[in-house]
């Protein structure tokens, strides 16, 4: 048999049993510089972030009560199920892990249909934030939408129509373009051209409804929203976000690189928040919401190499290694922007300590500080938000978040 034709035929057969899955990790091209843990052979990597998708996938995975095939995230034992939040991780994590997981697109599909059940009463096209169980079924409890949900779970669409096409029973590009419209129409500032924090912030002019959330800016969902558009405006809303970046590192964490939960307008910049904003009284301090902000803008710097991003990433490393003193275990769960430690918050937590795994990716420096916290993550697991980060962190800092571009 000629040789060209034994490799054709292999090539066949392969993508023959992988249809419908990717056939295998996508290694993505990364900017210049950017590091990935050395202390383990790919194979291995691979290996290790396959068991922590299998362990997240059978704690929060859940079929919906009485509906066959639609499925969500749960994110807590009581009250609430679920979350827009959860559902935009759930998305990303299983398309990006379609080359591990053969039923993936199964429950991909499962969640779309579960997405287009529970609207927004704002926008159509969003999803409501959060779900209930009312008389023995899952409703939406929430109304509105939350902007960081619909960012992953459009920017999911645009995986899956990378890994699946668009022409089966879901059109996947299609779906991600109404999400996208919907979200440039509904959470995008009309004057400041920067996120607000959902579909509900409609009275511009007022303090909370003019008011933005570091950790929904996913600057590298920005770029893949224009690219799949065509709609100059997203790459203004990309340069608006890192102005408001920058105003905040320079004048107010310059030591420290940490952004606030939350930031208000005020004499023509954005601000930390003064006070409570939207949730407690600490909204200007860096904790549950801002501990995603550095794995947002790192993976940014990972795979674009924008330089508006490298020097604060640079100060932020720099900082949680002394103050850590190059230890995970000693990453506590909220800080002043100044570094300090908030009043009653030296516990640990995945959710703080795994997002600076992606921002340690930005300098070879942090060789052995990248592959601690890589070992962190594979070693530790504790509850819905922390599980979910590390996962979506490990993908990033394994080499396969490539883009949907």
């Amino acid at each position: 048999m000629p040789k060209q034709f034994l490799v054709a035929l292999v090539a066949f057969l392969y993508s023959v049993t992988c249809a419908g899955q990717s056939p295998a990790p996508v290694k993505a091209k990364y900017a210049a510089g950017v590091i990935m843990p050395n202390h383990k052979t790919q194979q291995q990597i691979n290996t290790e972030i396959g068991a922590v998708y299998d362990r997240w996938k059978a704690n929060y995975l859940m079929e919906d009560i009485g509906v066959k095939g639609r499925y969500y995230i749960r994110y807590q034992n009581n009250g609430p199920v679920t979350v827009s939040e959860a559902h935009g991780y759930g998305m990303v994590s299983l398309a990006y892990m379609s080359w591990y997981d053969k039923d993936a697109k199964r429950y991909f599909d499962g969640m779309v249909r579960f997405f287009k059940a529970h609207p927004s009463n704002s926008n159509k096209y969003l999803m409501c934030w959060q779900q209930g169980i009312r008389d023995g079924k899952v409703v939406s409890v929430g109304g509105s939408a939350a902007t960081d949900g619909d960012m992953d779970i459009a920017y999911a669409f645009l995986l899956a129509d990378k890994i699946w096409g668009s022409n089966g029973e879901i059109n996947y590009k299609a779906e991600a373009l109404l999400v996208i419209d919907a979200l440039m129409q509904s959470v995008v500032h009309t004057k400041y051209k920067t996120l607000k924090m959902g579909d509900w912030a409609n009275h511009e002019g007022s303090r909370v409804n003019d008011g933005t959330r570091p950790s929904d800016y996913m600057l590298q969902h920005l770029r893949s929203f224009q690219k799949a558009t065509g709609n100059a405006a997203w790459q203004t809303v990309t340069d608006s976000t890192y102005r408001v970046i920058g105003h905040i590192f320079k004048n107010y964490s310059a030591s420290t690189g940490l952004m606030p939960d939350f930031a208000e307008r005020k004499d023509g910049n954005f601000i930390p928040a003064i006070g409570q904003l939207l949730e407690a009284p600490a909204d200007g301090s860096y904790s549950y919401n801002s501990a995603r902000f550095p794995w947002r803008l790192a993976t940014d710097y990972v795979t674009h190499g924008d330089k508006r991003a490298y020097g604060q990433l640079a100060v932020l490393n720099s900082w949680i290694r002394k103050a850590a003193d190059d230890n995970p275990s000693k990453i506590y769960s909220g800080y002043k922007l100044d570094g300090s430690v908030l009043p009653g918050r030296n516990y640990q937590d995945l959710t703080f300590q795994s997002s600076f795994m992606v921002s340690a990716m930005a300098d070879k420096r942090n060789q052995e500080w990248l592959n601690k916290l890589w070992d962190n993550g594979v070693a530790r697991h504790s509850s819905y938000f922390g599980d979910s980060i590390t996962l979506l962190c490990m993908i990033v800092a394994s080499g396969n978040w490539w883009l949907p571009d």
